[in-house]
């Protein structure tokens, strides 16, 4: 199992999952012969925007949907002045709690050029929202170098390896490109990655365990790869 012990939302995840009997089940190990797997504790819907700036790649700006269960924990005692809205104000130390923590694991976002990973310099622009039920918080990731929009093998991906936060790209419209975006650039929702093996044995699991569905289902997500192209000038 990771050591989850700081992990940006595991703190109040934790106290969510002690509330209740569903919850305490969230905490359960799914076995497979010969291997432990985590289950997630959050499931975040990912929308990513690619940004574009004079013929290069600059970075991404996320959009995270949280889960209800952790929305409702998250948000407990922060409408403080008890209009029943969460406005970004009252939402505003939360999101910093989050970003704070989110840089020990590298803000959950990876960029490679082929084989090369691509840092990210620290996120700006961060805030939450709080709309139909949900959190979903706002942040800009910067790439610390820009690449050129036509540079071959740009890639991207959204994951937490540990699995305790399982990442899915949106259903409907997950990538977009940014203003500026070169005529005939792309993304390309690519193949899963490697690693993305533990989430299908996860659902693999769950589906033994549960009986019928399958991963998708039971809400287990693939983590797969955002794969960049621009026609070159």
């Amino acid at each position: 199992m990771p050591n989850t012990a700081h992990h940006p939302v595991a703190s109040r995840t934790r106290q969510a999952l002690t509330r209740t009997r569903a919850a305490l089940a969230a905490c359960a190990i799914a076995l497979v012969p010969g291997t432990a797997l985590a289950h997630p504790h959050v499931w975040v819907s990912v929308e990513a925007t690619v940004l574009y700036d004079k013929g290069t790649v600059i970075g991404l700006a996320h959009k995270w949907t949280f889960d209800e269960m952790y929305t409702a924990m998250a948000i407990q005692g922060l409408d403080t002045n008890n209009d029943g809205v969460y406005d970004r104000k009252e939402l505003a130390e939360l999101a910093q709690v989050n970003i704070d923590g989110l840089k020990e694991f590298d803000y959950f976002t990876f960029a490679k050029l082929g084989q090369s990973p691509q840092p990210f310099a620290p996120p700006r622009d961060y805030w939450l929202e709080h709309a139909n039920g949900v959190l979903s918080l706002h942040m800009v990731t910067p790439l610390a170098q820009p690449v050129l929009a036509e540079a071959d093998g740009l890639s991207f991906s959204i994951y937490d390896p540990s699995y305790f936060i399982a990442f899915d790209l949106a259903k409907t419209d997950p990538v977009r490109l940014s203003e500026g975006a070169p005529p005939g650039c792309a993304a390309n929702i690519g193949a899963p990655l490697e690693n993305s093996e533990l989430a299908q044995r996860l659902g693999d699991a769950f589906k033994e365990q549960l009986g019928g569905g399958d991963a998708t289902a039971l809400g287990i997500g693939v983590t797969k790869s955002i794969m960049l192209s621009c026609p070159k000038s």
